[in-house]
């Protein structure tokens, strides 16, 4: 049960970051691309890998992983939103934003993600 708990409370704080996040994108940058979605998906995915990367060097981090990895991160990352993004610009016929967006969103998490990843084994070493 607490493993539910700490997956719920870490997900409702990521959701409601990832609101946020996108009410700024949007107040700064306004509806023409979804800037807010692919940088929850790149923040996301540089700090998975720093979680990720740090949660390698501790002994019992279960709790950490479920709250932060699963529930917050979770929460906060926005793939399904993503794929709606993407899709709706193919209908639109906005085939070069698609392709930006996508290779973006993919190419750039990843490296997002493996960034994390070289800092925190440097950082925790």
């Amino acid at each position: 049960m607490q493993a539910y708990l700490l997956v719920a409370l870490g997900g409702g704080i990521g959701a409601v970051s990832r609101h946020g996040l996108g009410q700024i994108t949007l107040r700064a940058f306004g509806p023409g691309f979804p800037v807010g979605t692919l940088a929850a998906n790149l923040i996301g995915g540089l700090l998975m890998g720093l979680l990720a990367g740090w949660l390698a060097t501790k002994d019992g981090g279960n709790n950490l992983r479920l709250f932060l990895g699963v529930g917050l991160l979770g929460g906060f990352t926005t793939f399904s939103a993503f794929s709606l993004d993407a899709w709706l610009m193919l209908e639109k016929g906005r085939y070069g934003s698609f392709l930006a967006y996508v290779g973006g969103s993919v190419i750039l998490a990843i490296l997002a993600l493996a960034m994390g990843l070289i800092l925190a084994r440097k950082m925790f070493a």
